[in-house]
């Protein structure tokens, strides 16, 4: 199958790309900047230029195109807006593909889209797309995942490790974590399976955790106690206030609009088994937290033994 994916050089994007390809589909990425982006086409993958603020370059790249992979959403370190990418990038990207009649669009949404947060800009926006998708008349696939367990290792393994401080909210909401390569997994099967058509998924991992118990784990696994500050979450709406007063900084403000989430106290968490079980996925093949972060802490601490064998010896002058 030709397909295309958008998003490709994320964290994300990257584990659909590849996974597609090793499965025999046909890949094109959509990428805005080529260079940084050829470690694809060394993949295997096509790369056509273009940008979702750009309807023209779209429309070109839907060309030959059966299904469509949209894992782009706005970084904390874009210059771009959320509005601009998760509201109107993503309607310029669905009419291209309604437009060019592409056979299949899957989405990567956000556990608690469902509910409407007004307040915070990336979930408000996940919201009304997913309408808009569906809405559109065309073959969907929705996935709302919790989190990625990628994203712990700048936030508590890292930290944890180089005896820094772990920062934390004073609440905390439980969230299943799932591993990018099983949502990859979850994407490219929901391609060749026509029941994943016009449904919505929930995307998590084996069970929840809270940050608390993210950091006793990393503790365990490292050897080595955390040094954690807790930040109340009245100061984290503080500094989402002083935040938006910045454009340079907004992005950084609806990242602390997160906060309303943790106060609505929704745990981050569903029932797997009706997902795999129509998408032909084992439960029992899903990385744990347990696993994912062994093999990571694994991996880090073996290498810092080698870098300490590998330094020289300094001769005392006495």
């Amino acid at each position: 199958m030709n397909v295309l994916v958008v998003g490709a050089t994320g964290t994300l994007g990257r584990q659909v790309v590849r996974r597609a390809i090793e499965e025999g589909h046909q890949v094109t990425c959509l990428v805005r900047n080529p260079a940084k982006a050829a470690f694809l086409s060394e993949w295997g993958a096509q790369l056509k230029v273009g940008n979702l603020l750009q309807p023209s370059t779209l429309n070109s790249a839907m060309e030959g195109i059966e299904a469509v992979i949209d894992c782009a959403t706005v970084r904390v370190t874009d210059t771009l807006s959320a509005r601009q990418v998760d509201w109107d990038g993503k309607v310029a990207l669905i009419n291209a593909a309604r437009a060019a009649q592409v056979g299949h669009f899957i989405f990567f949404s956000i556990m608690g889209a469902q509910h409407e947060y007004p307040n915070v800009p990336l979930m408000n926006f996940k919201h009304h797309i997913e309408k808009y998708l569906i809405g559109s008349q065309m073959p969907y696939t929705i996935f709302r995942p919790a989190g990625f367990m990628q994203g712990l290792i700048g936030q508590y393994a890292i930290p944890i490790l180089e005896e820094q401080i772990v920062w934390v909210a004073s609440e905390s909401i439980p969230t299943a974590y799932l591993d990018t390569l099983d949502a990859a997994r979850f994407a490219v099967r929901a391609l060749s399976v026509e029941a994943a058509k016009q449904q919505v998924f929930p995307l998590v991992g084996p069970k929840p955790w809270t940050s608390q118990e993210v950091i006793a784990l990393c503790e365990q696994l490292s050897g080595k106690k955390a040094k954690v500050r807790t930040i109340p979450l009245g100061v984290l709406r503080g500094a989402r206030r002083v935040a938006q007063f910045f454009q340079w900084s907004w992005n950084i403000a609806d990242r602390l609009a997160f906060v309303e989430v943790i106060a609505a106290k929704e745990p981050m968490y569903a029932d797997m088994t009706p997902v795999c079980e129509a998408l032909g996925i084992e439960l029992a093949s899903l990385t744990s937290l347990e696993d994912y972060l062994a093999e990571y802490f694994q991996k880090m601490l073996k290498r810092i033994r080698e870098l300490k064998v590998k330094q020289p010896k300094v001769k005392r002058p006495f």
